[in-house]
């Protein structure tokens, strides 16, 4: 089963359960993962701004891990075979960096808050200069998990495959996908408002939903702009403007192209794009399969097909 993981998602929850045991290990010693890696407050003495990233690998707790990893196996696999492993990575990264900074964002207003409410008169310089003298307090203030990510793709999924039913514990039928994801953002929204001191980042989940849906729109409303060879070269092409030197590397076996702006690479781009124009049909003909039955109901062959042109983007 482990072997039919894809690459991404299979590597990120080894790092995640290397992270975690390597915390056990060196917390007798005195050392403390989460206090080097963990997202602290951007005006705390220990905050470091790799901690965006880094804090995304570490858990505070083996149910907290769990969950998570869960999570990420359930939807990752199925997210990074349709979308392939280099836009996955970078949705999973980018919205768990979002995440942290809507984290930032709302501990700054909890932290002026807490500072009128102690000095009502304080002039907003003051109360800066307070929460700056309080940067050794303030480390006590630390996020860790994967949880805003893994929310951004369990978004992913439900807006992939929102029909796509799924069974939920402890709910006796199966749900669409798309109901799913609206119910769990409800539950972190009311959370957030009403379970404050929970020792839960709900508007961190809630910060990696929120930028996974503003990707997927990006994505949608320019789809030849994620990720693409040919849309990359097209790129460069209208950068240098017209009657300049073009030029495309052998990758995914493509042909590679050298030539001067002309009858030839005309003629090559109408293949190119007829080609391409073959391969998308081919890829949104299996993507509805899989939104109609789902991804179980695919042949070998159109599993094949999906894999090789998730690896071409």
């Amino acid at each position: 089963m482990f072997r039919n993981i894809p690459t991404v998602t299979k590597n990120l929850l080894i790092i995640n359960v290397i992270a975690y045991l390597a915390s056990l290990i060196l917390a007798p010693m005195g050392i403390s993962l989460e206090q080097y890696g963990g997202l602290h407050f951007f005006m705390a003495t220990d905050f470091n701004p790799l901690q965006f990233v880094t804090y995304q690998f570490l858990h505070g707790s083996f149910t907290h891990l769990f969950f998570n990893m869960f999570a990420l196996w359930m939807f990752g696999c199925v997210i990074e075979n349709v979308w392939g492993p280099k836009k996955f990575i970078f949705y999973y990264i980018s919205c768990g960096i979002f995440a942290g900074v809507c984290q930032e964002i709302v501990q700054t207003f909890q932290f002026y808050f807490l500072a009128t409410s102690q000095f009502p008169n304080a002039a907003f310089s003051e109360v800066i200069e307070i929460v700056n003298n309080s940067k050794d307090v303030l480390n006590n203030s630390l996020t860790i998990g994967a949880s805003g990510s893994v929310y951004a793709i369990l978004l992913a999924f439900g807006m992939t495959f929102p029909n796509e039913r799924i069974f939920i514990f402890p709910l006796p039928v199966p749900i669409k996908a798309k109901w799913f994801v609206l119910i769990y953002a409800a539950i972190e929204l009311f959370s957030a408002i009403s379970s404050r001191g929970d020792g839960v980042a709900h508007m961190a989940h809630l910060g990696g939903m929120l930028s996974g849906f503003l990707l997927i729109l990006y994505w949608r409303k320019h789809p030849g702009s994620h990720f693409n060879l040919n849309s990359s070269r097209q790129f460069f092409e209208r950068w240098g403007g017209k009657g300049r030197h073009t030029s495309s590397t052998r990758h995914s076996g493509y042909q590679e192209q050298s030539s001067f702006t002309g009858r030839g690479n005309t003629t090559a781009d109408m293949e190119y794009n007829a080609r391409q124009k073959v391969l998308q049909e081919e890829i949104d003909r299996i993507l509805d399969k899989i939104r109609k039955s789902g991804y179980d109901s695919l042949t070998k062959e159109e599993k094949q097909r999906l894999f090789e042109a998730s690896h071409q983007r």
